[in-house]
């Protein structure tokens, strides 16, 4: 297949990453099917893409419901023919110190940044494998790589996404590619949802110095573009000036 025919899921696609990833991969003629909670949000989005000439759906997505990954990519099958990639971009990130307790926020971390990963992959494996191959790009963090105070939960997330990644790249056969992109601090919604005080705090020192998600958009893209016998494994991509 060429680029400009593939057709790409994308999930936690109504603000930030996804939403960049969206509008870059319409821009290079995929045909695009979004999935997020905030449905309002998706139908602008899709509406601004078709306006401009891009081919785009959308659907009510849950990535912690199996159901409802499975619904997702059954629609997107439907509405495009085969499903090329599956970008697995929806994550939570509410960040506290471990003596805070906050249990449900660790499952919170757990459902979204771990089990929607695998919901996708249990989802879309079957029918790449029965197309004859498909592509995963699963987001991570540069938190997969290492550990800071108050990130002990979510780094353990994007660390099992970063092993899941290359389990199944080990796995694939060669009809499956995998990609695992790990963003540095990057301008979107993701520290809204932090409630512990001093980890809201801290995180408004961190990024001060942020991505524009578009860049991390073109990193996906680049990814996507490579031919079918190249698979881009990892890529890690930071803001220049920072240490971190």
């Amino acid at each position: 297949m060429t680029r400009a025919t593939k057709a790409v899921a994308i999930t936690g696609a109504s603000s930030g990453i996804g939403e960049a990833t969206a509008r870059r991969l319409a821009t290079d003629g995929h045909r695009i099917f979004l999935g997020a909670r905030r449905t309002d949000r998706l139908e602008r989005l899709v509406e601004e893409i078709t306006s401009e000439g891009g081919t785009a759906s959308f659907q009510k997505l849950d990535v912690t419901d199996a159901a409802s990954m499975r619904a997702f990519i059954d629609a997107a099958c439907s509405a495009y023919g085969r499903i090329d990639a599956v970008v697995s971009n929806a994550g939570v990130m509410p960040l506290s110190p471990l003596e805070a307790l906050k249990t449900d926020e660790w499952d919170r971390m757990i459902d979204v940044n771990v089990r929607g990963v695998l919901h996708a992959i249990a989802a879309a494996l079957p029918a790449m494998r029965a197309q004859g191959g498909g592509h995963f790009v699963n987001i991570a963090s540069v938190g997969a790589y290492e550990v800071s105070p108050t990130a002990a939960v979510y780094c353990a997330t994007k660390f099992a996404v970063r092993a899941i990644s290359e389990g199944l790249r080990q796995e694939s056969g060669g009809d499956i590619r995998v990609t695992l992109v790990s963003p540095g601090v990057t301008e979107s919604e993701l520290a809204d949802s932090i409630s512990d005080p001093e980890a809201r705090e801290a995180m408004k020192t961190y990024r001060a110095v942020a991505l524009p998600a578009s860049a991390v958009a073109d990193a996906i893209a680049y990814a996507l573009a490579q031919p079918s016998q190249v698979d881009l494994n990892e890529i890690v991509i930071r803001p220049a000036a920072s240490a971190q």
